[in-house]
């Protein structure tokens, strides 16, 4: 009995609160009647006017809100071209509108509307914030916008500030690809739900350690509930191979739940020429020069799936739990290198020629998966979260080189020919605690705790084939054992007064490592704990004017492939190799800058590096082998000056200038020769100028012309040739922006190629690289369903999946 009573008591209150939730209904149209699709509607707070529900109309004009709670609300319709229509009701039961007219709007019509603003730049005490909602910038893609980003260099396929790499965040998320991926996933995302840009050139305690400057991409927050969906889709046509992408996005949003599902393929080719010369010295004489012409073409058929499902159990609590996978299976990936080499004797006489064919079959499976728990406390923006992390890291190569040697005549001498099979298996776990404290509308604390768990095991077996017989080389069989532990606390606090900001941050991290090679018997341990402040004060002169100083400290630890000392070969006497031995590189930087008319900023930087650890190219003139591999040099020091603007010269014509002169200095030692100390360094400019262009009233055709031009700069021991080019994009928005089409050319001139020099002591090198660089671009962009959503995309990745890459 008392069973029952309880039951029907659940019942009746489960009916109770289901009574209490309404909805409101009507269908929208205009003066002829026609129905209106993918009107905004919206449900406002009578108090603070702030959202409280939404939707958008369907193909028929149709809408519906439900789930709707009693109270009195402002219902407000908007559409571009017609008057707002808004109302002002009390929800106590059900409403149909029934049919809603919307008023064209005249002045709209008569084209004296303003359709979109200049992207605008605001500073906050630890970051540059570029602000592109609703600009002219919002119809490009993210790629696009990083190029008018203040202090961002986009060139050569890499994102840099101040001549480092950039860490890509999504709403303070990690985003783990290559650099290639990444460029190719924002060059495939619109711009269109992108809220802002941050540039954090000293990223705060709050960010790991690991790695340099952070640009985080924040996406505008979502109001309405429904499904949309998009399909892009790019063409490139080289000097050698056309590549492709293709992908589609799919994301859906109810009251309490947002799921985001993307798939993308890009199957290409790229081919790039290699012309090396290399002088052999003793006793200060060349006796030998070798020519090489290397021809590469790499092939690719990565896939990639990124999904998230975010549910808001109530108004405090959220859990959510996001993937993202790399898939390249077997014959995904394929790597060919024909390659000549010319050896001359000390007068210049053609020696003797060798010829290798070599043939790299890999696969690669990456699969990340992020389980991210928030609370929100009872102290308005006080919030405890909580993140679990695994990676499961599988990459396997099999290497086929074959090698023919011959006389001038070409008289087959001797044949050569090896086989090797390699893999790498890296598993990662990671669990992370951050809570946020507001202490008061001016003052804020942070403070976090994170753990990491990295294990690799790398294995190698080579093998000579002879008479089509292959034999195991016992002595060239490896496996190579790596676990490294991170333990990792941080806590930062800032305050704004009147005029100044401030913001001080420390981080601390224990790092206990050791990696060991089965073939050698050695062993590698090292454990270290390193602290790592950040200070960032600013004066606000006045509302246009700022001067701001930054320091942070940062470390850069070796990717597990670096560790590997495995051998992979080009050729016979060309090997790339990593070094289990590798320290960790710390950097400490200085930025002073100045901020006036908020258009035009000028910074001086100051960066020092130890232990920097560089692709270091070696000729071993005993034995006639070029050797690759990561060492750490001394030290590497570099200052400069940069200056960038973002200035209307017209009001269809925007102007983005960015120029930074620096001077580089790398102090390396030499191997094999006594360890002598070695100074390069130069001078550097960097210069970059885009010319934005907007036509048509509703600015829907745009224009990218772009000039970039970089002197000679160095890299340890290597002076990199100048380089310069430019790009020109076009790009027409069609069908009320559900679709775009662009077309362009990449290095309209073909001047983007480079050279490479190392020449110091018993060093003679040069490199001569062509690539693809000019190539044609067409792309397409079609948005469905309610594709006036603005999307939940979300990329969960810690920053230890960054040191996951395939050797080269």
């Amino acid at each position: 009995m008392i069973f029952r009573i309880i039951s029907c008591l659940v019942l009746l209150c489960s009916f109770l609160s289901f009574s209490q939730e309404y909805s409101i209904s009507g269908k929208l149209i205009d003066i002829n009647e026609e129905p209106i699709a993918y009107a905004n509607v919206v449900l406002l707070d009578m108090q603070d006017s702030n959202p409280i529900f939404g939707t958008t109309t369907n193909e028929s004009g149709d809408f519906t809100v439900i789930n709707i709670k009693p109270e009195k609300y402002e219902i407000k319709i908007t559409y571009l071209g017609f008057k707002p229509f808004t109302k002002n009701i009390f929800v106590d039961n059900n409403i149909d509108f029934g049919e809603i007219v919307l008023e064209e709007n005249q002045q709209e019509l008569e084209g004296v509307i303003v359709i979109a603003k200049r992207p605008t730049i605001t500073r906050s005490v630890d970051r540059l914030v570029f602000n592109v909602e609703n600009s002219t910038l919002s119809n490009s893609n993210v790629l696009d916008v990083l190029k008018h980003t203040p202090g961002v260099i986009v060139h050569d396929g890499s994102i840099k500030i101040k001549q480092s790499n950039a860490v890509v965040y999504m709403n303070d998320k990690r985003v783990y690809l290559t650099e290639q991926e990444i460029l190719q996933l924002l060059e495939a995302t619109t711009a269109n739900n992108i809220k802002s840009i941050e540039v954090i050139t000293n990223p705060p305690a709050k960010y790991d350690a690991e790695g340099g400057a952070v640009i985080n991409i924040k996406t505008i927050k979502n109001i309405v509930s429904g499904y949309r969906g998009s399909v892009t889709g790019d063409y490139k046509q080289g000097s050698e191979y056309p590549k492709y992408s293709f992908g589609t996005s799919h994301f859906f949003k109810t009251k309490k739940l947002n799921t985001y599902f993307n798939y993308s393929i890009s199957p290409r080719k790229d081919f790039r020429n290699l012309k090396d010369k290399v002088n052999f010295i003793e006793n200060s004489e060349i006796v030998s020069s070798w020519d090489s012409d290397y021809n590469r073409t790499r092939e690719t058929k990565n896939q990639n799936i990124n999904a998230s499902i975010d549910y808001e159990i109530d108004d405090r609590n959220t859990l959510s739990f996001s993937t993202n996978m790399l898939l390249a299976p077997n014959e995904g990936g394929r790597n060919d290198v024909n390659s000549l080499t010319e050896i001359f004797d000390s007068n210049k006489v053609l020696d003797s020629t060798f010829e290798t064919i070599n043939k790299a079959v890999y696969e690669t499976f990456n699969l990340a998966f992020t389980l991210d728990y928030v609370h929100q406390l009872k102290k308005e923006g006080e919030q405890l979260s909580f993140s679990a992390h695994h990676t499961s890291y599988d990459y396997s190569r099999f290497q086929d080189v074959d090698t023919d040697y011959a006389f001038p005549d070409g008289t087959l001498i001797r044949n050569n020919r090896f086989q090797t099979i390699s893999s790498q298996n890296v598993n990662l776990y990671t669990g992370q605690v951050d809570y946020i404290l507001p202490i008061s509308n001016s003052e804020s604390f942070e403070a976090g705790l994170k753990f990491s768990s990295i294990n690799s095991d790398g294995r190698l077996n080579q093998y000579t084939v002879q008479n089509q017989l292959r034999n195991e080389r016992m002595d060239e069989r490896d496996m190579f054992l790596y676990d490294e532990k991170n333990y990792a606390m941080y806590s930062s606090y800032s305050k704004d007064w009147e005029a100044w900001s401030l913001k001080l941050g420390l981080r601390g991290e224990y790092t206990d490592l050791i990696g060991n090679s089965l073939s050698t018997g050695v062993t590698n341990k090292n454990d270290y704990f390193k602290l790592f402040p950040s200070l960032y004060v600013q004066r606000n002169i006045n509302e246009n004017n700022q001067v701001y100083l930054n320091y942070n400290r940062g470390i850069y630890r070796p990717k597990y492939n670096e560790l590997n000392p495995f051998e992979y070969f080009l050729n016979d006497n060309t090997i790339l190799s990593g070094n289990p031995n590798l320290l960790p590189q710390i950097d400490d930087q200085f930025i002073l800058g100045y901020t006036f008319n908020q258009n035009y900023t000028f910074e001086v930087f100051y960066r020092y590096e130890d232990n920097p650890n560089i692709d270091f190219v070696f000729q071993e003139n005993d034995n006639r082998i070029i050797r690759h591999s990561y060492v750490n040099i001394d030290y590497a020091m570099s200052y400069g000056l940069d200056f960038t603007t973002y200035a209307p010269i017209t009001k269809h014509w925007n102007l983005y200038i960015l120029s930074s002169i620096f001077y580089n200095e790398n102090n390396f030692f030499v191997p094999d020769n006594n360890n002598t100390l070695i100074k390069n360094d130069n001078w550097t400019f960097y210069g970059q100028v885009i010319n934005y262009f907007s036509f048509l009233s509703d600015n829907s055709l745009t224009a990218d012309l772009s000039l970039v031009y970089m002197s000679p700069y160095i890299n340890g021991p290597r002076v990199i040739s100048e380089r310069a080019g430019v790009d020109l994009k076009l790009r027409k928005n069609l069908w009320n922006n559900r679709a775009s089409v662009s077309v362009g050319v990449t290095d309209i001139f073909n001047t983007q190629n480079f050279s490479t020099t190392s020449k110091y002591l018993n060093q003679d090198l040069f490199s001569d690289s062509t690539m693809e660089n000019r190539m044609f671009t067409f792309g397409f962009n079609y948005k469905f369903g309610n594709f006036r959503l603005n999307e939940n995309r979300r990329s969960s990745e810690v920053k230890e999946r960054d040191r996951l890459s395939q050797p080269k």
